[in-house]
């Protein structure tokens, strides 16, 4: 029951206090007593205590996405085999599945029936592909896909793709979501999955920043310390020092003109000697993390972790065991 004042007063007692009876579905006065009207419920006249109850008793369809080239507002006949059983369960005759399958075949020429339609249909086929993958490890129901998905849709309007590679076009749009998300996945690690190398997508991203008018956010190290820390099995405890140590660098100006990647390694370096982390070895022995260890991890050169390191210790004072 919920209780909430009304500008409609009650024809009796001349209240404005209306009691909502959820239970019974009518609307009582508060003072006294006297039956208001009756609420339609308008939800579905099913109940459901789980999500997958909920999803195999819903009715509808799925919501609009823009990762799909119609956003999801067309039918499909059928699977990627076509359609053996009708809705009884009973075997189709042979040429009632060839007559499925021309229907079916018919049924997708008709969806995707102008270019720009089959460049979204390629693209948002490649930018699945990128976001399956084990590296990227992007969730199906991230919303990173959506801001790729809208990146890619406003080059297309602005005729940015002609001329260029859907396949380098669609990695440059999932990197620019990344910054744009503050995900820390690096201009390496998407080209890598892709088809094209790291000089084309870095070209196209530079483009599309250019012609849409994008302001990206900086990375900053903190993000990527978590990151590197996960690869290498560091405790939270050294990775809240780690970013500790990268908070008072930044306070101090230390952090300006280094690369967030190195600064997280440096940092989470001296973290690892403070605390006297531990790695397991190769024969399960236990181990001190190395620079070259943490280097590895981050995608950059030892003698970059080296330096930032000596900076960093240099600048804000602390002294190693």
């Amino acid at each position: 029951m919920e209780k909430r004042k009304s500008p409609e007063k009650c024809p009796e007692c001349g209240s404005s206090n209306r009691v909502y009876d959820y239970d019974t579905g009518e609307t009582v006065c508060g003072d006294c007593g006297l039956v208001l009207g009756q609420m339609m419920d308008e939800g579905p006249e099913w109940r459901a205590f789980t999500d997958e109850e909920k999803a195999e008793r819903s009715r509808v369809g799925m919501p609009i996405t823009l990762t799909v080239h119609d956003k999801g507002l067309s039918t499909t006949i059928g699977g990627p085999f076509g359609i053996d059983e009708d809705a009884f369960g009973r075997k189709l005759t042979l040429e009632t599945k060839f007559q499925m399958r021309r229907l079916r075949k018919w049924q997708i020429r008709s969806r995707v029936h102008s270019s720009i339609d089959r460049n979204l249909t390629l693209a948002m086929r490649e930018l699945d592909r990128l976001c399956d993958s084990n590296k990227l490890n992007i969730p199906p129901k991230s919303p990173l896909r959506e801001i790729a998905a809208v990146i890619y849709r406003k080059a297309l309007d602005k005729k940015l793709i002609r001329g260029r590679s859907i396949i380098a076009m669609v990695p440059a749009c999932l990197y620019a979501a990344c910054r744009k998300s503050e995900i820390p996945r690096t201009l390496q690690e998407i080209a890598d999955v892709s088809l094209v190398n790291k000089k084309e997508v870095a070209r196209c991203y530079r483009y599309i920043v250019k012609e849409l008018d994008k302001q990206m956010p900086i990375v900053s190290p903190v993000s990527c310390v978590s990151k590197i820390a996960e690869k290498i099995g560091i405790c939270q405890k050294t990775q809240g020092l780690a970013i500790k140590i990268l908070r008072q660098a930044k306070e101090r100006g230390v952090s300006s003109g280094k690369g967030p990647r190195g600064l997280a390694a440096a940092a989470l370096y001296i973290a690892c000697v403070e605390n006297n982390e531990q790695k397991k070895g190769r024969f399960g022995s236990m181990e001190p993390v190395t620079q070259k260890d943490i280097a590895d991890k981050a995608g950059v050169t030892e003698v970059t972790v080296r330096n930032i390191y000596k900076v960093l210790k240099k600048n804000l004072g602390i002294e190693l065991p």
